[in-house]
């Protein structure tokens, strides 16, 4: 049982960091996609990537990349989801 729980703490502890790696890279390059005006990802996906555990990732690109900072559904939602995930990971046993 405790074997258990220490692979399932694991995986999700791996989840999390790629997630989060993954998010980060596509708002970095939505960001320069911007910048060269081209092809962007859909906000509904940069969100969605943000909902599934990336919020951090998303979070960190926001700021790093001066990147979706003015748009009031990131500026709130994505510090809302990091929050309720770390939430989640606390009681995670």
């Amino acid at each position: 049982m405790m074997i258990t729980n220490i692979l399932f703490k694991k995986y999700i502890l791996m989840y999390f960091v790629i997630i989060n790696f993954i998010t980060f890279i596509v708002f970095a390059l939505d960001k320069l996609f911007a910048i060269k005006k081209k092809w962007r990802y859909k906000v509904v996906t940069l969100l969605g990537l943000c909902f599934i555990g990336g919020s951090l990732g998303g979070f960190l690109a926001m700021h790093l990349f001066r990147h979706k900072t003015k748009k009031k559904i990131f500026v709130i939602g994505v510090p809302l989801m990091l929050i309720i995930q770390i939430m989640i990971l606390l009681f995670i046993k």
